[in-house]
């Protein structure tokens, strides 16, 4: 019947929005591909890399938008391609639950607008309890991409602009995913307001800087790797979301000298470019 392709970029952290449900991110030039095919007949098929899985999530962004009519009268199938791995903070979930939005909206309610997209996935988010805060900033840096600074309790986008830096995030994912208990970061709350209202006014890398030893003193195994970071050249380094990958952003001639940083910790390390081009869907 009909097929629409959604393209959408993942994102890291500037500012962790748990401790005061405000955050900022930039978006990065990881992809994730969602199509979705409709066809006569009922229920929803999730395939990942032609592999069935289950995702309440999925589900859930489908149910926001498709009338329980349309959906006991149609198949769906969701095809999922993605460069971004799960579970490390790099914005997996919102990238996903904001492009099978944005492909329900393009086969269904082709006049919702951006933020109806975007509400969709964040709202799915909280209901699956994927996310404590909705992630609207992250939602807003894979969809727009740029840097994007938010205040996710109002679902509003406060400051966005895109990153004309000529700079690449350097991404350690380590072997273990193992993180620290999330909700100790409200204890660090005046750090985090400190570190938004600098993203506010677009000191990004102090904003990263900040969030990053915040972070990492409660998230990460290696809180020490910050500042080593920040010694090598990093402009910017953090646990990206609540981890326990870090990010850390550089100038492309010091690429290999925070790549060795990192290879002192057990992981790998990947590098990512950029990415301020708006998420896209088309019919095809």
């Amino acid at each position: 019947m009909a097929i629409a392709k959604a393209t959408i970029h993942g994102a890291i952290s500037i500012v962790n929005a748990i401790a005061t449900g405000k955050g900022a991110a930039l978006g990065i030039s990881k992809k994730v591909n969602v199509e979705m095919e409709t066809s006569y007949g009922k229920g929803v098929i999730i395939e990942v890399e032609n592999k069935s899985m289950s995702s309440r999530l999925i589900n859930k962004v489908i149910e926001k938008i498709v009338t329980k009519n349309e959906l006991s009268k149609t198949k769906l199938k969701v095809s999922l391609d993605t460069e971004i791995p799960t579970g490390y903070g790099l914005k997996s979930s919102s990238a996903i639950s904001t492009a099978v939005a944005m492909a329900c909206a393009k086969l269904f309610k082709p006049n919702m607008n951006d933020t109806e997209i975007l509400n969709a996935g964040v709202k799915a988010s909280i209901e699956t309890k994927v996310s404590l805060t909705g992630a609207y900033d992250d939602a807003c840096a894979c969809y727009y991409g740029g840097f994007v600074v938010t205040d996710n309790h109002r679902k509003k986008l406060v400051h966005s602009e895109k990153c004309l830096n000529r700079v690449s995030a350097v991404i350690f994912i380590p072997k273990s995913r193992k993180r620290g208990n999330v909700r100790k970061l409200k204890v660090s709350s005046s750090d985090f307001e400190h570190a938004w209202n600098l993203a506010k006014k677009s000191d990004y890398w102090n904003a990263m800087i900040l969030n990053g030893l915040a972070t990492s003193a409660i998230l990460s195994s290696e809180p020490q790797i910050i500042p080593k970071l920040i010694e090598n050249g990093a402009l910017g380094a953090s646990v990206s979301g609540n981890g326990p990958s870090i990010a850390a952003i550089v100038r492309n001639d010091s690429i290999s000298k925070i790549k060795k940083v990192f290879s002192s910790l057990d992981g790998s390390t990947t590098i990512s470019e950029i990415n301020n081009k708006k998420a896209e869907v088309h019919e095809m």
